[in-house]
């Protein structure tokens, strides 16, 4: 009966969040804002070290806006996993109370405790903060021209099994059930906004990724809604695959040069956007950025990497990927042009020779070299 009831729980609170998503506010317009409030989060594991470096990387683009007040930096302690642990939270309440205050996060990576760890089994900070602050849309762009590749994918954020992965029922010690949540307004959203990205970056195609012919239900609606949206961008060519052949087509040499924008659940999402990462040199060599209407968080896709902390390694980890999230938060807040200038700087220390290898040990440069170089590239 207490399963029957958590059940009922669940549907009681997602028919609760689908009224309030169709309440949504409008997006905010950070040029009518008089102060851009810019939250760094360091997290945990090699968070702190890597999200120092791409910090310092804004706040010297940034510097003439901090001077003139247009934008400030607040460091937001206390989103570690043993601070997290000890409040038995995804977030705890002083440092949620603090996050709500920012605009914009640059956010490190966070460890979310697995089964059978030594934490309490609190929820991902990530997903706990796409929920809070409605992070609806993960939006991750890989590029490698030398491949063909140009991809953005447009994940939603707040749906699909990350959302309830922390209200799983072991309903006896043979049955365990997780739920898996897909609505109406919450595809409607994330399908408008990549058909509304494709429209004004000129891209020709969107494909909508699924398992719609087995998982009839959730992935069905996914598809027919998005499919939906579809009809209002007539001069866009829609297609979509199933998760499964799509992460072999992201490999065809001969197939992939024709994928632009791609629209996923959350699960595919993620799984997807590190196959592509990798394409790109890694998943350190990636950033994402998470945006809602009111607020907006940028941040690495990769891990926490807690041995490279215990082994004393933290120095010597990969900042590019939050150092490229931090390009996407300049973008979106209105500075387009020091995104891309940041972004140039990038891909120029990735391709220059002499440059600050990272190999994530003392043979290689330290993470602090390699912010230093692309900041030369910046000044430059």
């Amino acid at each position: 009966m207490n399963n029957i009831r958590a059940f009922e729980q669940i549907i009681e609170q997602q028919l609760a969040r689908i009224e309030r998503i169709k309440q949504s506010r409008a997006p905010v317009d950070y040029d009518k804002l008089e102060k851009i409030i810019i939250g760094v989060i360091g997290g945990d594991g090699i968070g702190p070290a890597i999200t120092e470096q791409a910090g310092r990387v804004l706040e010297e683009i940034l510097s003439e806006e901090v001077r003139s007040g247009k934008v400030e930096f607040r460091k937001i302690d206390g989103c570690t996993i043993e601070n997290r642990a000890a409040a038995g939270k995804a977030i705890p309440e002083d440092v949620l109370e603090e996050i709500k205050k920012c605009n914009v996060l640059l956010k490190g990576p966070t460890t979310t405790p697995r089964k059978g760890d030594k934490w309490v089994n609190v929820e991902s900070a990530n997903v706990a903060m796409r929920k809070e602050l409605d992070l609806f849309a993960n939006v991750r762009p890989v590029k490698v021209p030398e491949l063909g590749i140009d991809w953005t994918f447009f994940r939603e954020n707040t749906e699909c099994l990350y959302a309830m992965g922390s209200q799983g029922i072991n309903v006896t010690d043979d049955l365990a059930i997780d739920f898996r949540v897909i609505t109406t307004p919450g595809t409607e959203r994330i399908a408008r906004l990549a058909y509304e990205y494709a429209r004004k970056n000129g891209k020709k195609k969107v494909t909508i990724v699924t398992k719609a012919n087995v998982v009839k239900a959730t992935d069905g609606k996914f598809l027919d809604v998005c499919k939906g949206v579809a009809t209002e961008y007539p001069e866009i060519e829609t297609d979509d695959w199933y998760i499964d052949i799509m992460t072999a087509k992201l490999l065809d040499e001969k197939r992939r040069g024709q994928f632009e924008v791609m629209i996923l659940p959350n699960l595919y999402g993620d799984i997807l956007t590190d196959e592509a990462a990798e394409l790109q040199g890694g998943v350190g060599t990636a950033g994402s950025a998470n945006l809602g209407t009111q607020y907006a968080m940028f941040e690495a896709i990769h891990g926490s990497a807690p041995r490279m902390v215990e082994e004393g390694r933290a120095a010597y980890a990969d900042p590019s990927s939050v150092i490229r999230a931090g390009a996407m938060l300049l973008s979106h807040i209105g500075y387009q042009n020091y995104g891309d200038k940041l972004t140039d700087a990038i891909e120029q220390c990735a391709m220059k020779e002499g440059k600050p290898v990272i190999t994530g040990r003392p043979d290689g440069a330290t993470g602090a070299e390699l912010a230093d170089s692309i900041l030369e590239k910046v000044r430059g």
